[in-house]
């Protein structure tokens, strides 16, 4: 599912797009989902996540995979 997050589960409304004559058509408000690696107990995990609830802390990011170097 892409525009739901998955820690407040924030997900898309729908509503009226109004026009200057006062005409209205349906819309839909999406919330900014990112998908992104969080740490969920002691493992990374794939998650999408708002932009919200990465701005407060809410999640813990998963630190990049990072290989070895010779």
């Amino acid at each position: 599912m892409g525009k739901f997050c998955e820690v407040c589960e924030k997900a898309a409304i729908s509503g009226h797009k109004v026009s200057h004559s006062n005409r209205k058509s349906n819309r839909k408000w999406a919330p900014n989902v990112q998908n992104v690696r969080v740490m969920v107990g002691a493992a990374p995990k794939r998650l999408n996540v708002c932009t919200r609830c990465l701005r407060s802390g809410k999640v813990a990011r998963a630190l990049p995979k990072v290989s070895p170097q010779a």
